[in-house]
């Protein structure tokens, strides 16, 4: 196993989930719905591109889930793997069941 690629303990999760707790209720919503499909599977590398996430105004994070901006345009040093791939995890949509 590559490193980063190790999964996460529950502490670090549940610290993560805290520092995750946004004002703008549709981040909230967003990051709800991240934790709920990849909380047992999030590894050391995605959590540390969430936390650069984390640092981001609500507006800037809402606008980059929403593709309004693009992480260069809000910020050139976000624009690595591990961003970029939280990112992607977060923009994608829920599964419908019939």
């Amino acid at each position: 196993m590559a490193a980063g690629d190790e999964l996460i303990d529950e502490r670090v999760l549940s610290k993560l989930r805290w520092r995750c707790r946004r004002g703008l209720l549709e981040n909230d919503i967003f990051i709800e719905r991240f934790f709920n499909r990849f909380a047992t599977t999030l590894t050391v590398k995605q959590v540390q591109g969430l936390n650069a996430l984390m640092d981001l105004s609500d507006a800037d994070l809402l606008d980059l889930h929403l593709g309004r901006k693009t992480l260069a345009q809000v910020d050139a040093n976000l624009v690595q793997d591990e961003v970029c791939e939280v990112l992607e995890m977060l923009k994608q949509p829920l599964e419908r069941s019939l």
